[in-house]
C-alpha cells in the first residue's frame, strides 16, 4: 500500500544539494567550465565490462543509445580547443542493480589540460575532500600501485602471476575457475574485488594506480613503463568512487583496442554494436595532453550519508520503480 512513497527522503536531497554546490564552488575556483552533452547516441560503448542500454525513437531506423558517460563527446569538446571542462550527467548501463549500482546514476566527470598522472590524483583527491567537506583526506590519502596493492594482499606479482595460481589465491573451486576461464584480466578483477580492496582503509582515502596495460581502456601507457598505465582508481574502504587516468590521445591506437574490444565481445557472446567513430576522428584531427576524471556521485553520497546501500541515496531506485 506505501510502496508509491520514495526510498529516501528531501532530508538526504538537500544534503546532495549542498554536496552539489561544493562540487561546483570548487570546480568555479579552478576555473573549469561546466558543459553539457548529449545522452542519446548512434555509438554502444565497446568496453567489454559495460553494457549499453538500446533505445528506439521514430527519427530513425538505426537503434540509439543512452551513454555510459559523457567522456567521449567531452573529448570531442577538448579536440575542438574547449578548456578545461566538467560535467554533472544522468549515465546509464545495463545490467548493473544492487546495493553499489543502478541502471541510471549520477556521473561527475571532469578534464584537466596538461596534467600528468601525479597533479589528476591530487586533484581528485582535493575535489572529493571538498564534496565530502572533508578537507584531512587529502593528507591522510593513500597512494599505492596496482603491483604492490595485489603484492601486500595476495603476496602475488599481478604483472607476470600465472592464471592457476591466481585462482589458488582466489581459494577458486572448479565451477569458479571454469565461469571465469583463462582470461587474465577476469582474475585480476576478481582478485581485486575479493582479496585487495576489502583491505583497504575504511576511514581514508586509497589510490591505486599503474594497472596493467591490459587494463588500460582509454589511457595512455607510463611513459617510463609501458606494462602498465597512467591510469587509477581511488577507493574509500572497498567502495569504488571514481576512476581516471591520463588520456590516449592517439588515434591508431585508440582505433585498435575499439577493434580489440569488440573481438572480445564476440567471443564472449555479448552483443557487438556500432562503436563512436566521432572519437577517434576528434583523436585524429588532435586531443590536446589531457587527464580526466569520472566520480560516481551517488557512491559519494553513500559515504556522507554514511550507508553501505545505494538505494538509501535515491528517491526511486530502479527496483521501486514497478511498485
Amino acid at each position: 500500500m506505501n510502496a508509491w512513497r520514495p526510498a529516501s527522503g528531501p532530508d538526504v536531497a538537500l544534503r546532495k544539494a549542498y554536496m552539489l554546490q561544493r562540487i561546483r564552488d570548487y570546480f568555479e575556483s579552478q576555473e573549469i567550465l561546466a558543459v553539457d552533452t548529449a545522452a542519446l547516441s548512434f555509438a554502444a560503448a565497446s568496453d567489454v565490462q559495460i553494457e549499453s542500454l538500446e533505445v528506439t525513437s521514430r527519427l530513425s531506423n538505426d537503434a540509439l543509445y543512452l551513454h555510459t558517460s559523457p567522456e567521449f563527446m567531452m573529448k570531442r569538446l577538448l579536440a575542438a580547443s574547449w578548456p578545461d571542462i566538467y560535467s554533472i550527467s544522468r549515465v546509464f548501463r545495463d545490467g548493473e542493480c544492487g546495493t553499489r549500482h543502478q541502471p541510471e546514476f549520477t556521473m561527475l566527470e571532469w578534464y584537466r589540460l596538461d596534467f600528468e598522472l601525479a597533479a589528476i590524483v591530487n586533484d581528485s583527491l582535493k575535489l572529493i575532500a571538498a564534496a565530502l567537506d572533508a578537507p584531512a583526506l587529502v593528507e591522510s590519502a593513500t597512494v599505492v600501485s596496482f603491483r604492490d596493492a595485489f603484492i601486500d594482499a595476495v603476496a602475488l606479482d599481478p604483472m607476470c602471476a600465472s592464471t592457476e595460481e591466481m585462482a589458488s589465491a582466489a581459494n577458486a573451486d572448479d565451477d569458479l575457475r571454469t565461469a571465469v576461464g583463462e582470461a587474465r584480466d577476469d582474475w585480476l578483477d576478481l582478485l581485486m574485488a575479493s582479496k585487495v580492496m576489502p583491505g583497504f582503509a575504511t576511514d581514508a582515502l586509497t589510490v591505486v594506480r599503474h594497472y596493467p596495460a591490459s587494463q588500460a581502456a582509454l589511457a595512455r601507457l607510463c611513459p617510463d613503463d609501458a606494462t602498465v598505465a597512467d591510469r587509477f582508481e581511488i577507493f574509500m574502504g572497498s567502495l569504488e568512487l571514481g576512476n581516471g587516468y591520463v588520456e590516449l590521445t592517439d588515434a591508431g591506437t585508440q582505433a585498435d583496442r575499439i577493434a580489440a574490444d569488440q573481438l572480445e565481445r564476440k567471443r564472449r557472446g555479448r552483443p557487438v554494436r556500432r562503436h563512436d567513430q566521432a572519437l577517434v576522428d576528434a583523436l585524429q584531427h588532435g586531443l590536446p595532453e589531457c587527464a580526466g576524471v569520472a566520480v560516481g556521485l551517488e557512491r559519494l553520497q553513500m559515504i556522507h550519508e554514511k550507508t553501505d546501500d545505494i538505494r538509501n541515496v535515491i528517491p526511486f531506485p530502479f527496483e521501486n520503480l514497478n511498485d
